[in-house]
């Protein structure tokens, strides 16, 4: 089993949990108070985007036959990810449609005795508005999957460094062991010479006394 993968999958569950009760509890709440829930499920759910990151990097550099099972429960939390969003997404949505239904009834009731054409001047900007913030909304998005995409790359630039580490380090050692290998030959070979010069000595000293013999011999007994 993986730790690491298990370490992230423990996070990400406890992060859900608690994003989930803060989506339920966050309409209830007023302006204030509902910005800043507003503020704290937006970090949460790019810390929970983070976590899936990881897990998938994680599950993809194990071995097959651990690999279908943590891709399988990747999956499932890719599907839980994707339905926090959608809480989020309503959340956000009612507040920003809330908000410009009462700017427009309150457009209303202030200019119902003025002229139709001011009327329209006011409801006109009130729409403007909407539009504006919707566009603010569209960009904050835009904004985070940049910012998701960038930590994305960041992360498998990690991933590449570090298989690139393994991969030197797993050369360094097999460079290690070459050379001990090479020692080892070395002091055997070492060994080798300095056995056969004893034995040539040996040799070249029996030659000479029994040449010497043989010179005695000849010059003493004839």
């Amino acid at each position: 089993m993986s730790e690491v993968f298990e370490g992230y999958e423990r996070q990400y569950c406890e992060l859900s949990a608690n994003l989930s009760r803060k989506c339920s509890s966050a309409a209830p709440l007023d302006d204030a108070q509902k910005q800043h829930s507003i503020s704290e499920i937006k970090a949460g759910i790019d810390e929970a985007d983070v976590l899936i990151r990881k897990m998938d990097l994680e599950a993809r550099s194990l071995q097959p036959s651990l690999k279908a099972t943590f891709l399988a429960k990747l999956r499932e939390y890719k599907a839980d990810l994707n339905k926090l969003k959608r809480e989020f997404k309503k959340v956000t949505s009612k507040d920003i449609n809330q908000a410009a239904r009462e700017e427009l009834m309150e457009a209303g009731l202030t200019d119902a005795h003025m002229a139709p054409a001011n009327q329209r001047d006011r409801l006109l900007m009130s729409t403007e508005r909407l539009n504006q913030s919707s566009e603010t909304l569209k960009e904050s998005r835009r904004t985070v999957l940049e910012t998701e995409q960038l930590g994305v790359s960041i992360l498998e630039d990690l991933h590449q460094q570090r298989e690139t580490l393994l991969h030197s380090h797993n050369k360094l050692h097999g460079v290690d062991d070459a050379i001990d290998k090479s020692k080892k030959i070395l002091t055997s070979m070492s060994r080798m010479i300095t056995r056969n010069k004893w034995i040539l000595g040996s040799i070249i000293a029996a030659l000479v006394l029994a040449i010497l013999l043989i010179l005695y011999v000849k010059l003493f007994h004839h």
